[in-house]
């Protein structure tokens, strides 16, 4: 079997395995959101944390709650991260340096899970397990529970509030991340993902002694799949034969990562009463996803660099188990998601392969995104693409029913400024150091993008890296974190608002002059509008990385 067939024959099996799974997994959540019934368990968690489970929020008050639970998850974090060599199972490893206890839990807790350090060496077993992977499911369950809140905002009429924060965070944890999370990780284990609780000590062939570092590593690496969380257990993450052992596990990972993105667009649908909408949605997500597969697929298998030309692949930074077009699928999904779990190395990629993962994370990591935030993202997007037509004909733009007017445009525009002005600017300054140039792993066109792919990760709640450039020092833990916080919450407090403005207002009914948004025809300006914007936003500054280093 040649590497193409092989390559399309995975393709195809994970198109099937997401279309299996799209109307039960999207319903289901669906049914998650709009019950009225609370499970025993939650009840029971309800009773514990003092939450009145039948009391609806307003907006403010839902931004309210889930700022402050994101600032008490980070102080929380770094305690047991500062406080490592006094817990059990800690492997002996001492506390993690400040600074970087300050990026790691803020890394974590703001579901981008960029890591400064090697998971190995320096975390242990209980750090991992009750820091790390507590907030891979707490994590995702906001990004669920604020996509929620917005689905609402378009569902009601003339409300005044969007549901219970604290109800919708316990519901997608216990109902959705949990199970799912339990099926991934007994999936995995089959698979050959290890998981246990101790290293284990071998014997090399020269006689000499080599410990091999164990862990709980299956329960880990589901839910920071299925969570679009992304860290790695190892610091290979999953390019370690540990976490990701054969070709059947990394096409399984790759559902992983998938499959909640897809499927909340069958939610969308279900809670608005528009199942065309969400595969709308859907579609227009499918496009920028399948572009950018083909164009990192191409650029990976083609030998299209100088340098694989030279050697006949584009294999360096890659596992041989896997080859050119997984490690491409692998890469697209996680950064067209807020994953960032890499099975390749993404700074050996081709100028143009690299520069596809890039832009994956420049377009908003809608392509389907990231847990939650992806639908947001995209819903977002498509308020300013309606609102862009209604310029075109003279119209009072409208989404779903609802009328987009100034006040809803406003939250719209400070949505798609804060981003690109994060990932801007902190490109910008680390670049005017002087001591950057040390930290870069390459000169020029490439130690550029290393430095602009740091930031793009962070600002997008993504996690990967650019592996070349070293981020240990106090300036790029600091800023990196700010990055990851305030990337993470400034849009998550903008959607609240925006969810609030919709739900206030009155449903309008269709007329003749409304603006189909279930259609092609908007699919297209909808990715056109996302398109055209990341361009205006990015093109200067991939200028001088990977497009200059592409034309090098």
């Amino acid at each position: 079997m040649t590497d193409t067939l092989a390559g399309l024959i995975s393709i195809a099996l994970l198109l099937s395995l997401l279309a299996v799974a799209y109307v039960p997994v999207g319903d289901h959540m669906a049914r998650v959101f709009t019950s009225t019934r609370h499970l025993r368990v939650e009840r029971a968690i309800y009773r514990l944390t003092g939450v009145g489970p039948d009391a609806e929020q307003s907006p403010r008050s839902y931004a309210t709650s889930v700022v402050g639970f994101t600032l008490v998850s980070v102080a929380l974090l770094m305690g047991i991260l500062l406080a490592q060599a006094h817990l059990p199972l800690s492997r002996d490893l001492d506390g993690m340096p400040w600074w970087m206890s300050f990026n790691t839990a803020i890394s974590f807790v703001t579901n981008t899970n960029w890591q400064s350090y090697a998971g190995e060496s320096t975390l242990g077993f209980t750090a991992q397990m009750a820091g790390l992977a507590v907030q891979n499911f707490l994590s995702a369950a906001v990004g669920i529970a604020v996509a929620v809140a917005l689905i609402r905002g378009f569902a009601r009429s003339r409300s005044g509030s969007l549901g219970n924060f604290w109800v919708d965070l316990t519901r997608a944890t216990v109902r959705i991340l949990l199970p799912l999370a339990f099926v991934g990780a007994v999936t995995l284990m089959a698979g050959g993902v290890i998981q246990t609780f101790s290293d284990t000590t071998a014997t090399t062939l020269t006689g000499a002694s080599q410990v091999i570092p164990g862990g709980p590593v299956a329960s880990q690496e589901a839910i920071k799949l299925l969570g679009n969380n992304g860290g790695g257990f190892f610091n290979a993450n999953s390019a370690h034969p540990f976490e990701n052992p054969t070709a059947y596990t990394n096409l399984l990972e790759v559902f992983l990562i998938l499959v909640l993105p897809v499927c909340l667009t069958r939610t969308l649908g279900t809670m608005v009463g528009n199942r065309r909408q969400g595969l709308a949605v859907l579609g227009a997500m499918t496009v920028l996803a399948g572009t950018a597969l083909a164009a990192a697929t191409w650029a990976e298998s083609g030998a299209h660099a100088p340098s694989a030309q030279a050697a006949g692949a584009a294999m360096e930074g890659k596992e041989t188990r896997f080859g050119e077009w997984a490690s491409s699928l692998f890469a697209v999904a996680t950064t067209g998601t807020s994953t960032g779990a890499v099975n390749a190395s993404h700074d050996s990629m081709t100028p143009v392969g690299g520069g596809a993962t890039l832009v994956n994370m420049m377009l908003g990591e809608v392509a389907p995104g990231g847990v939650g935030a992806g639908i947001y993202g995209i819903l977002v997007m498509a308020i300013l693409a309606v609102f862009v037509c209604g310029l075109m004909v003279g119209r009072t733009p409208e989404l779903l029913g609802k009328k987009i007017r100034a006040r809803e445009m406003t939250w719209v525009a400070l949505y798609a400024l804060t981003t690109p002005t994060l990932v801007l600017l902190g490109t910008g300054a680390a670049i005017a150091r002087d001591s950057t140039a040390d930290a870069m792993g390459n000169p020029g066109g490439h130690g550029f993008s290393e430095v602009l792919y740091a930031y793009t990760s962070a600002a997008n709640n993504n996690g990967s890296a650019f592996g070349g450039i070293t981020v240990t020092s106090d300036f790029f833990q600091i800023t990196l974190g700010l990055a990851m916080l305030l990337g993470r919450l400034i849009p998550i407090v903008l959607v609240l608002m925006l969810a609030g403005s919709l739900a206030q207002q009155a449903k309008v009914p269709v007329t003749a002059g409304t603006l189909p948004t279930h259609r092609p025809l908007f699919v297209g300006m909808l990715v056109g509008v996302i398109v055209i914007m990341t361009a205006l936003t990015y093109v200067p500054a991939l200028a001088l990385g990977p497009i200059a280093e592409a034309l090098a």
